[in-house]
């Protein structure tokens, strides 16, 4: 378990991109997906490679997911995808990838290097130089994204009677830049990332505070199925309606959050709602 000592009776644990920041798709259009396309091979194909990427790591329910499982789910959906195999371009999955991925729970740079060194393997050296330089052109375009409208005014309000803990598979330098940045970490006991564990491992904080006063917001399936497996309730930010999550989330869930009024028909309607929002089945399919 994720060492933390709170102060308070509540706890709330708060993912950052695409559900504190609006920057999920900046990363991941402007970032992420150019550079998959580049180190991978996938310039004859960018036109599908862009729109698969896209759909695993925004549009589905892989939303969210660590970037190296994510790279996997691409190119195997573009392995199936009978547009590429006419074109005669041959995906290659990483096997060696796959298989950090497999016995690795921390998915971040410094593991897959230590990884690469040990073993001498190149599709691990290769990940890592593209993973590196997502990084690096993260850190150049990533900049004056505020915080979605009433997020600020959450938090302040929870902080005065919640810990609250940043969760998220992003890289913690990234988040603290971000956070520190638009002046948000005043509110938080800690902003953890990858380096420190999975979503499901840093949540194990909850299970010290009773079911029903420990809290998960974030717009990611991975999100809600880390407060389930810790015993957290769960508040969803729906990808496409952020501003409308937030204003629910402030006027009326902080609320019953605080009050007891949370768990039960209120948490099953808005996951109900949330699982609309994530398809599991991609848009090319129903075009063939």
């Amino acid at each position: 378990m994720f060492e933390f000592t709170g102060r308070h009776k509540f706890f709330v644990g708060v993912d950052s991109d695409g559900c504190v920041f609006d920057t999920m798709e900046l990363k991941h259009k402007e970032c992420l997906i150019p550079h998959i396309i580049e180190y991978y091979g996938l310039q004859g194909i960018s036109k599908y490679a862009r729109e698969v990427a896209e759909f695993v790591n925004l549009y589905s329910k892989s939303r969210g997911v660590n970037r190296f499982p994510a790279l996997i789910e691409t190119l195997r959906w573009l392995q199936e995808r009978p547009e590429v195999q006419a074109r005669g371009v041959r995906i290659e999955i990483p096997q060696a990838l796959a298989a950090w991925i497999g016995r690795e729970s921390r998915l971040a740079n410094t593991a897959l290097a230590a990884a690469a060194e040990a073993t001498g393997d190149p599709q691990l050296a290769h990940a890592l130089a593209w993973s590196q330089t997502v990084n690096a052109t993260i850190t150049r375009v990533v900049r004056d994204v505020p915080p979605f409208p009433l997020v600020r005014e959450s938090l302040a309000k929870l902080a005065q009677q919640a810990d609250l803990l940043v969760v998220s598979a992003t890289p913690k330098e990234a988040l603290e830049r971000e956070w520190q940045e638009h002046d948000l970490a005043q509110y938080v006991a800690a902003i953890c990332g990858q380096e420190i564990g999975t979503k499901k491992e840093l949540l194990a904080v909850a299970q010290k505070y009773p079911p029903n006063q420990a809290l998960m917001v974030g717009d990611a399936l991975g999100d809600y199925q880390a407060a389930q497996a810790n015993g957290a309730l769960f508040y969803p930010i729906n990808p496409g309606a952020e501003e409308a999550s937030w204003k629910r989330f402030h006027d009326d869930g902080i609320d019953r959050f605080l009050s007891g009024r949370f768990e039960g028909d209120y948490q099953q309607s808005l996951v109900a709602e949330f699982h609309r929002y994530l398809p599991e089945q991609p848009p090319w399919l129903a075009r063939v």
